[in-house]
């Protein structure tokens, strides 16, 4: 039994290489002169994903499925736009139900965990421990951008209009809150309309709070409470299982989507940075998350194979909060405590911003190199203490990264128009981006979850 098992790996792996260079093949095929060989390039990729889905059908791993959904709807965008730009609902669908779970599984999993398992003394230590984590890396994020951008000088040769150039960024984008006001949008002035708005800090900082008042209460009245919020709980994880069963559908029409409306001939000007940051966001895996594991003495298989589905998720989605509560499910599979993955996880999207911290620094840099401005060491410096604390400032607001780097170049006079060209591939550095931030905030919980003794595996 165990040489078939093994025979068929064999194969599954022979078959999915061969349709991923078969697939390369069709590709360059397809970027050669003459209609003929086009259209044989688009026969070849076709071919290409009939042999990986063969492969694909024979498992049932949501993470296989998601990267085949993947493939086939970025197919689907290059070769029938006008229909792949109508896919973008199926997309909005699934996001719309996952933003509906996650506001109830934060505060089921997140008061249970507190109440039930006395975790009064542990909250502040934790907060603390996870707080410092969350700057350290987030730091050396926007370090790693800094050097990557500084080493590719990708903004070099990039033209841009004269009359555009010099146009520098509206004064409202630079209007900073403030501490107090954005120490004021931590604390929910309604559950309600936290729920509403999909304010994850508030909804967490009710559920500590209201974890709290629980356990100091006495088992008879507290027990009603706690039978309702369990039940809650495992009702919102069921919940999650069904809506994942349409992230592969999701994710192909996202992506098909971005394809077909944006085209693949106007990225090619900017190929340049969507290679600095993917490039630096290899290194900040290899140089910050892999090291990471290592001194914690976490699997790193484990991990990656625990983390690999809702980073997937949210690559193909673009979107934190899509991958969300299955990273709280992988997690905690992980071995990493409910209550843990509860608090860590909710506040990295807060905090923990890795894949846009890295982005924030090359995207900053590639304004000022397009504009032909030299940045001194010292001005770099300062730019990423900048960008490190007006990151955390406008944290669950809307287009934040975009915010954040407005107010930037305009606190360093740099253009908005270098900016503006940013945004033309935004999409596909978005993808890696959010993938970075689901990644970066499963590795902060399993990090936190080591520290409080938990014994984390790849299986539970």
């Amino acid at each position: 039994m165990t040489r078939i098992r093994s025979g068929s790996r064999r194969v599954s792996l022979i078959a999915t290489v061969a349709g991923l260079l078969l697939y390369g093949a069709g590709v360059a095929l397809a970027s050669w002169a003459g209609t003929g060989v086009a259209g044989a390039g688009v026969v070849v990729r076709v071919a290409a994903l009939v042999v990986l889905g063969v492969v694909v059908a024979r498992r049932r791993s949501l993470t296989a499925w998601t990267f085949f959904a993947i493939l086939a709807g970025a197919e689907l965008g290059a070769d029938a736009p006008n229909v792949a730009v109508h896919l973008h609902v199926l997309a909005e669908i699934f996001l719309r139900l996952v933003k509906v779970i996650v506001a109830p599984l934060i505060l089921g999993t997140l008061t249970t965990g507190i109440a039930a398992h006395g975790q009064l003394r542990s909250i502040g230590r934790v907060a603390l421990k996870t707080l410092i984590y969350f700057e350290v890396v987030t730091t050396l994020a926007l370090l790693i951008g800094v050097v990557a951008i500084d080493i590719t000088r990708a903004g070099e040769g990039v033209v841009v209009p004269a009359a555009a150039m010099w146009q520098e960024a509206p004064s409202s984008a630079v209007a900073h809150s403030g501490f107090e006001a954005f120490l004021l949008s931590v604390f929910p002035e309604n559950l309600i309309s936290a729920i509403a708005e999909n304010q994850i800090l508030q909804v967490a900082v009710f559920s500590i709070l209201f974890g709290v008042a629980l356990a100091l209460l006495a088992e008879e009245k507290r027990a009603p409470i706690m039978s309702v919020l369990e039940s809650l709980t495992a009702a919102m994880f069921q919940f999650t299982k069904i809506i994942m069963n349409m992230a592969p559908i999701a994710a192909g029409a996202a992506l098909s989507y971005t394809v077909g409306s944006m085209g693949i001939a106007t990225l090619l000007p900017l190929a340049k940075l969507l290679g600095t940051f993917y490039g630096a966001a290899v290194a900040l895996v290899v140089l910050v998350f892999v090291p990471v594991l290592l001194v914690m003495r976490i699997p790193i298989w484990g991990f990656f194979q625990a983390a690999s589905e809702p980073a997937a998720i949210g690559f193909a989605t673009s979107a934190s909060q899509s991958a969300l509560p299955l990273a709280m499910e992988r997690m905690e599979e992980f071995g990493v405590p409910r209550w843990v993955v509860s608090f860590v996880i909710p506040s990295g999207y807060s905090f923990n911003m890795d894949g846009a911290s890295l982005y924030l620094s090359i995207a900053s840099i590639f304004a000022a190199q397009v504009a032909g401005i030299h940045l001194t060491v010292g001005q770099q410096a300062v730019m990423v203490l900048t960008l490190m604390l007006t990151s955390k400032g406008i944290a669950g607001v809307p287009r934040a990264t975009l915010m954040v780097l407005l107010a930037t170049a305009s606190s360093f006079h740099l253009p908005i128009a270098p900016i503006m060209m940013i945004l033309g591939v935004d999409a596909l550095i978005d993808m890696g981006r959010t993938a970075l931030n689901v990644t970066g905030n499963c590795l902060a919980a399993a990090v936190v979850g080591k520290m409080e003794g938990a014994q984390v595996s790849a299986t539970q």
